[in-house]
């Protein structure tokens, strides 16, 4: 149910540079019914079998680097040395274990969390480490120079111990310069020559501008879509080439921050870029010999695909993730270790439609009229007329989000907002 609690939060949760350009994507903030106990509420670790792969794999090994906006150790989700200290790349002063935006903290737990006895958010890969990495909104008041903070954090995470590297982040109304693109591409290039895998939101206005966000279109970053419990794409998640998987997105528990108390429900590709970068702690828990390239194959793999059009679909890209299938059965062959899928997909054999190329050029060609059911991460299987159109993955530039000006944002909606 849909609160008006929503309208004190904003839709995308952005936090945003003075030039309203730059968005931190997160969820709906909204209390669920008193009556619901969180495990019911946490409704897609159900649905993808959660309990049945942590007899398996819990994540434990796996650190995940999380660049936003801090973590806080101290939650009851994230305690007994599950966060590590971290670097402030905005205020190094500071340190990373601040967080006054909530958001970071709120990925972490989705990631993490260690569920509080059945009273907290149970993370998707409970026993994996948080690395968490400031690149904006260490205070509300002090300007940042994101990109920058942005660039060094992704490298400092490529040298880390980190295997994964999460950014809920996106620039979906600002596209930096071409040498900002040089910088952010050249970040994402080391990292994935050291073996990271990168995971993106694709960002929250897909039912209005729906353009690209960077950095979930950076060649050889995974951008991740929003699916809801219908086992359909949000609304608001954004569409086009850059979409690489999709996970549950929609009605996700969180701290509810900005004064309040308890926990909330959110929506946001953020969320569901949190739930895909759990999803593959757990298979490179499992598989800890792979590179990232290989627990990338075999999450696209063995992704819901939708049932109609081509693949990668420009909603859902090669299907929403199903980790239990690498966790729990035969993950199939993983591929060369040293070939990143998307970066091999950005090689097309032919010239790019003329659609592609304005996609490319970063034009608002990419048009979201018809949004339609997709295959849910938490689905085993796929009804028919439910599938997606698909475009083929062209996409150039590289981006992020973070903050240039700390300015909130509020952008408001009757029905709800997105944090």
């Amino acid at each position: 149910m849909k609160s008006t609690v929503r309208r004190h939060r904003r839709r995308a949760s952005a936090v945003v540079s003075a030039l309203g350009a730059l968005l931190l994507l997160g969820g709906a903030i909204a209390p669920a019914a008193s009556a619901d106990t969180m495990r019911d509420r946490e409704w897609y670790l159900d649905r993808m079998q959660a309990a049945e792969m942590w007899k398996v794999s819990t994540g434990k090994g796996i650190t995940v680097a999380v660049l936003d906006t801090g973590v806080i150790p101290s939650v009851s989700e994230l305690t007994g040395g599950k966060v590590l200290p971290g670097k402030n790349f905005v205020d190094p002063k500071l340190g990373a274990h601040i967080d006054v935006d909530g958001h970071g903290t709120a990925m972490a737990m989705l990631i993490a969390g260690n569920g509080v006895n059945g009273q907290g958010v149970k993370g998707l890969a409970p026993d994996a480490h948080i690395l968490p990495l400031t690149v904006f909104g260490s205070t509300r008041e002090s300007p940042t120079n994101s990109i920058p903070a942005l660039v060094s954090a992704i490298r400092y995470a490529a040298d880390s111990e980190a295997k994964i590297i999460n950014m809920s982040l996106a620039y979906e109304y600002f596209t930096p310069d071409q040498d900002q693109l040089t910088q952010i591409q050249q970040a994402v290039d080391y990292a994935i020559q050291r073996g990271k895998l990168l995971f993106a939101g694709t960002g929250n206005s897909g039912d209005k501008e729906n353009k690209f966000a960077y950095p979930a279109a950076s060649i050889g970053v995974a951008g991740i879509g929003a699916v809801d419990k219908t086992s359909s794409v949000t609304k608001y998640s954004v569409s086009g080439p850059q979409v690489a998987l999709a996970a549950p997105g929609e009605e996700i528990p969180i701290l509810c921050g900005g004064g309040q108390a308890g926990y909330c429900n959110s929506g946001g590709t953020s969320q569901a870029t949190a739930i895909a970068s759990a999803s593959a702690a757990l298979i490179w828990s499992k598989h800890p010999s792979w590179t990232g390239n290989q627990v990338l194959r075999v999450l696209m793999n063995t992704a819901g695909k939708p049932t109609k059009g081509k693949v990668p679909s420009r909603y859902i890209g090669y299907g929403t993730v199903r980790p239990r299938l690498a966790v729990l059965g035969d993950p199939g062959d993983p591929g060369p270790a040293d070939v990143n899928p998307l970066v091999a997909a950005r090689t097309p054999k032919k010239s790019p439609s003329p659609s592609a190329s304005e996609s490319k050029a970063g034009g608002s060609g990419s048009s979201n009229a018809s949004k339609q059911p997709a295959s849910s991460a938490a689905s085993d299987t796929s009804e028919d007329g439910k599938g997606v159109g698909a475009i083929v993955w062209i996409v150039v530039g590289v981006g992020v989000v973070v903050v240039v000006g700390a300015v909130l944002l509020l952008r408001r909606r009757a029905a709800g907002t997105r944090r």
